[in-house]
Parts: C-alpha cells; sequence; structure tokens
C-alpha cells in the first residue's frame, strides 16, 4: 500500500472540531483528520480557537501524519479521525 500525505493546508471542520488533511492511498484520496482534544491534549494546542489548533496541526504534522499512516495501513485505507487516545499520553511536540 502506496501512502503519501499531500502538502496541502489543512482544512477546518466546525461540525465536529476537527482539523482534516488529505492522504493519498494507492493514488486515492482519502480524508484524514484529528481532533482539536488530541491537538490540546498531545501537541500544546491551547483552547482559545481555531488559530491555536491550527497552529499545533501544523507544528506537530510529521508525527500526526506518522500516527494516521499506521491507522490507514490497518484499516486498509479507510478514512482515519485521531482522537487523543491514539497518541502516547503527555505532550508530544515535535
Amino acid at each position: 500500500m502506496d501512502i503519501r500525505f499531500p502538502s496541502e493546508a489543512p482544512s477546518w471542520h466546525d461540525v465536529n472540531l476537527t482539523v482534516g488533511f488529505p492522504a493519498l492511498v494507492d493514488g486515492a484520496r482519502v480524508p484524514c483528520a484529528i481532533s482539536v482534544e488530541a491537538l490540546e491534549d498531545h501537541f500544546g494546542a491551547l483552547s482559545d480557537g481555531r488559530d491555536a489548533w491550527m497552529q499545533a496541526f501544523d507544528a506537530g504534522r510529521p508525527r500526526i501524519e506518522a500516527v494516521a499512516r499506521a491507522h490507514l495501513e490497518l484499516g486498509n485505507g479507510t478514512p482515519v479521525l485521531l482522537k487523543s487516545g491514539h497518541f502516547p499520553p503527555g505532550r508530544l511536540l515535535s
């Protein structure tokens, strides 16, 4: 399975408070997202809104994509929603 992450800007999703980012799995676009809770718990985002969550995503993107890759492999390329429990305890700043 070939998994790549395009260097596109992430997208903000008000509906479920997530930051979305695409993956390409064997050439097909697959949506991925991370919850704001995970960004706060593990990537240093403060609970003061969208800008802080987006900055935390940008700072932690390599680690976020690595965890997304593992879950894409486990799920045979199905969409991924990363939550706080998908990361080791404590803050893991990139």
